[in-house]
């Protein structure tokens, strides 16, 4: 579904916006209604204020449900039975021990972030964020403490990868849109984006792990693992753990289906591949995110999940993994509903429109305008796009060089990063992974999203005085 034309001035349907906000805050902090109604609620009373003809209300909130889940539901279900086979058979247990031997306790949440910018290269934020969530938990619950202490440096590092480094879509498009060299913005975001997680992320994450008592969740992934099973009679039986390098080996099929697919797709889109190449097609369905996930859950399966079970065993295993999920793909599901009304009721172009001609210098006034968006609508990768489509001109005329042009991308990547609340799908992923209620959330995530944006603006406009 379109955006409408905007029934209102951008300042009416940012008021419009602040009051759902609002509303869905006192809903689900104050009166305690269950954020999945809560926000489906809020949802139909925005489209309703918003101007979106009633005729079309419907189809909008159906839109913005099923766009989401056609994201996030195989993803996270896959991702999920795959952490669990991994955790039940000892597989994230070797992979914590040996992190641990290997960085010692107190570098193990560093270590979980450079891991995490390793894998966050190629694999979406979300989907690199449901493989990490078990060695994640099983870190946590080995030394105890807040779960944001081994959380948010790794989560922090898959958003700083996703939204500043190609061949992410966001960093791409812009980069396009401006006509900034894809080359050069990878070679200048990269080393941002790993400076700007070290500042934004890292450090910041210690303090709110000081601060923010989490415990480690249970629905997940339960306690009782550490390579011990349960047999048909309830008694424990320990079990043989698995090999360091055959868990990364089953880390590694979803890293590398995917690393394909993204160069193929890139290689296309520059024209080194033909539309035509089958090879290349066979490559970009491997490599599709959801597919790759199933290819290393069945791989999963073989490999552990026959280890001393039968494989009705290991279905009930599979099974009992999806239950706890259930409310967490309906919550993201609302979430992305929410911010897609708000998207749908034209407030973005209303904000286009007004915000044109701000009469900033052209770095500020990308990341002005990519925050505006981002909080008002939700969408990093829309607020990223439409950004950029906007300044491309003002860029253009200007005759930047490609550094000066990768800096306005990486600004603009920044202000997309900031400010992740409740119309934000990522948001209610990351609350429901880690067991946050949304006060906390907000306190923690949202905080963590906005120095890691700010940390990547403040490194652009450093360089810019240089450039």
């Amino acid at each position: 579904m379109d955006p409408i034309t905007p029934a209102y001035g951008a300042t009416v349907l940012l008021l419009i916006a602040a009051a759902a906000v609002a509303l869905l805050l006192v809903l689900i902090i104050k009166v305690k209604l269950h954020a999945f109604v809560a926000l489906v609620v809020v949802s139909v009373l925005t489209a309703v204020a918003a101007g979106i003809p009633v005729a079309d209300i419907p189809t909008a909130l159906l839109a913005g449900f099923g766009g989401t889940l056609g994201a996030v539901a195989l993803l996270v279900g896959f991702g999920v039975m795959l952490g669990r086979l991994l955790e039940l058979t000892g597989g994230a247990q070797v992979l914590a021990d040996t992190m641990i031997n290997r960085f010692g306790e107190q570098r193990a949440p560093l270590a979980l972030g450079v891991a995490a910018l390793l894998f966050g290269f190629p694999i979406f934020f979300d989907a690199g964020l449901v493989v990490f969530l078990p060695i994640i938990l099983t870190v946590a619950r080995r030394f105890g403490g807040s779960v944001l202490t081994y959380a948010l440096p790794a989560a922090g590092a898959f958003a700083a990868m996703h939204a500043i480094v190609p061949p992410h879509p966001g960093p791409v498009a812009a980069g396009e849109f401006v006509g900034a060299d894809l080359g050069v913005v990878l070679l200048v975001g990269l080393p941002v984006a790993i400076v700007s997680w070290f500042v934004g992320s890292y450090l910041v994450s210690r303090y709110l792990g000081a601060r923010f008592q989490v415990d480690v969740p249970t629905v997940l992934f339960g306690r009782e693992n550490d390579g011990i099973e349960v047999d048909a009679a309830g008694e424990k039986q320990a079990t043989r753990l698995p090999s360091f390098w055959t868990v990364v080996g089953l880390l590694l099929i979803p890293l590398v289906l995917i690393t394909g697919n993204t160069l193929v797709n890139t290689l296309r889109t520059a024209g080194k591949i033909s539309d035509d190449a089958v090879w290349a097609d066979v490559l970009t369905l491997l490599g599709t995110t959801s597919v790759a996930l199933l290819i290393a859950l069945l791989v999963a399966i073989a490999v552990f999940g026959t280890r001393g079970r039968s494989m009705a065993d290991t279905t009930r295993i599979l099974d009992e993994a999806l239950a706890p999920i259930c409310s967490i793909i309906l919550i993201t599901g609302a979430g992305g509903m929410f911010g897609f009304v708000l998207r749908t009721s034209g407030i973005g172009s209303a904000l286009t429109d007004s915000l044109s001609d701000v009469g900033l210098p052209l770095l500020l006034q990308a990341f002005v305008i990519s925050t505006v968006l981002r909080v008002a609508q939700g969408s990093a990768t829309v607020a990223l796009t439409t950004t950029a489509g906007l300044i491309a001109s003002q860029a253009t005329e200007a005759g930047y060089g490609d550094f000066k042009l990768t800096l306005i991308v990486i600004a603009i990547a920044a202000g997309a990063t900031v400010l992740s609340h409740v119309n934000d799908s990522g948001f209610w992923l990351v609350s429901r992974f880690f067991g946050m209620d949304e006060a906390t959330t907000l306190k923690t995530w949202t905080v963590m999203e906005t120095t890691l944006g700010l940390s990547a603006f403040g490194l652009a406009s450093l360089l810019w005085l240089f450039a």
